[in-house]
């Protein structure tokens, strides 16, 4: 059975950093593009990131370009997305997600979802 788990949200300060995880179990990682995204309360879910596990290319939302950085380890069938100089707009649960096909952060071209991780940057 597919699944996606998120680890790694909690609260930090203005310009701290955190490391989200996205697990992979059911289905081997190395085939699929992974993406990132977050919704805030009262607003729409929205692209972070994305990585095609294959070859490591990456793509991110202007946001967030210079700050995060979105990894992969295939061998743990895990994705990672590094966050630095988190801002209080950083704030939202995070989700990672999974499609076939080419990199692309569009929330309504992914197929399988995880649950979701909290993050709050505040001080």
């Amino acid at each position: 059975q597919l699944q996606l788990v998120e680890s790694g949200g909690g609260l930090v300060q203005p310009g701290g950093s955190l490391r989200l995880s996205c697990a992979a179990s059911g289905f081997t990682l190395r085939y699929y593009v992974i993406g990132w995204f977050r919704q805030a309360p009262g607003k729409e879910r929205e692209g972070v990131s994305c990585i095609k596990t294959s070859d490591g290319s990456t793509s991110y939302a202007d946001s967030v370009k210079g700050r995060f950085t979105i990894s992969r380890d295939n061998a743990k069938n895990t994705v990672y997305l590094q966050m630095n100089s988190l801002k209080p707009e950083d704030t939202a649960v995070y989700y990672c997600a999974l499609r076939y096909g080419a990199l692309s952060i569009r929330r309504d071209e992914y197929d399988d979802w995880g649950q979701g991780t909290q993050v709050t940057v505040s001080s």
